[in-house]
């Protein structure tokens, strides 16, 4: 079994997942360019039962960050999932791609789109 830890920026906030995520994902939508501060955000979804965190965590709209250091490292564990900002992990997940990308229509032009994923104009669904 694949045990994976991360952190956010000070350390104050840490995870353990144990498990494969059910997928990996890019969104360009408005909102996580604000929180990233970047023009994408790459996330994994894991089975929420597979998921323990420690430290202090505020949520904003379901969204966690670290009270100290304002890091967005996870969602608000749901009943069967949990979102999980895949820069957060404290190693580099080279055994794992995103497998499409959400909110395409606001993709930077200049950004060519993931070979391989599936692509949405806005959400999955």
């Amino acid at each position: 079994m694949i045990i994976r830890s991360g952190s956010c920026l000070c350390e104050k906030v840490r995870y353990k997942v144990k498990s494969d995520p059910i997928r990996i994902g890019l969104c360009h939508c408005m909102d996580c360019r604000k929180e990233s501060g970047s023009v994408f955000a790459t996330f994994g979804i894991w089975p929420a039962h597979a998921f323990e965190a420690s430290g202090e965590v505020r949520y904003y709209e379901g969204r966690g960050f670290c009270v100290n250091c304002g890091a967005r490292i996870f969602s608000e564990p749901a009943e069967d999932e949990v979102e999980i900002r895949v820069g957060t992990l404290d190693m580099a997940p080279t055994d794992i791609q995103p497998t499409y990308e959400l909110w395409v229509k606001r993709r930077e032009d200049w950004l060519s789109p993931l070979d391989g994923a599936e692509q949405f104009e806005e959400d999955r669904i």
